[in-house]
């Protein structure tokens, strides 16, 4: 899980993952902007050393120093930010991937901003180091898709249920029921009633616990999963679904 430390009112964070490969700095750098648009379903995009969302400017960095096994920003402003200064570095070595960002001020109040901004990054973060680790090797041997398909079946009638005990079975009260249930199996310890049955979990790529705010990206991607016909939710959450 990552780190989070303040000095004043500069905050820095710090979070890693095994690697089974060393990466080049060049690809630390590029992977950053897909993630960028991963994280935030497309609605952010990294354009010339900035992340914006549509016409705003989120942060601007400075030019990308790239070295043979990490890259390193230096923050340079953008709406997110209270003052320049501090850094975003990834660092690839001893067959691990750091992302770390050093003395960042943000523009929100600390309290506004722990709820809201430090959130999304941390997610971000932990979703852009699983990408650069990838899929394989495998945490687990995948969930065939019947068992994946019967376990949400059970899922969802005992939602259906809980909605139906607690009155009405009125869809805003479906969904806020589905959503916590769903985010809170994934996050404590990767099975709902369904995966209990089917005996499957949902886990990171790496085989790690998601967190709650990869299980709500993971949740709210999953209605695009069933128009495709692949897994899209787990393919931008960096999950997977394993037996056992």
């Amino acid at each position: 899980m990552g780190v989070v430390e303040w000095d004043g009112g500069r905050v820095s964070t710090r979070d890693s993952i095994t690697a089974g490969r060393a990466l080049s700095g060049a690809r630390l750098r590029d992977a950053y902007a897909g993630a960028v648009q991963a994280v935030t379903l497309g609605l952010a995009r990294m354009s010339d050393n900035s992340v914006a969302l549509g016409p705003v400017t989120l942060l601007r960095f400075g030019r990308p120093k790239v070295t043979r096994n990490a890259v390193d920003w230096t923050i340079e402003g953008g709406l997110l930010a209270g003052a320049p200064g501090g850094h975003v570095r990834v660092h690839s070595a001893g067959g691990r991937v750091e992302a770390a960002v050093t003395g960042f001020q943000p523009r929100l109040p600390r309290w506004i901003y722990s709820l809201t901004h430090l959130q999304v990054h941390e997610l971000f973060t932990r979703v852009y180091l699983l990408r650069l680790r990838g899929r394989e090797p495998v945490p687990g041997e995948p969930a065939l898709p019947s068992d994946r398909f019967r376990s949400g079946t059970v899922d969802l009638a005992f939602c259906l249920t809980l909605a139906g005990l607690t009155g009405r079975r009125r869809p805003g009260r479906l969904l806020v029921i589905a959503a916590a249930y769903h985010v809170a199996c994934w996050s404590l310890g990767g099975r709902t009633l369904g995966g209990l049955v089917t005996r499957q979990r949902v886990v990171a790529v790496d085989g790690s616990r998601l967190t709650p705010a990869q299980s709500l990206l993971r949740l709210a991607v999953l209605p695009a999963s069933w128009f495709t016909g692949r897994p899209i939710h787990d393919e931008i959450a960096a999950t997977e679904v394993i037996a056992g």
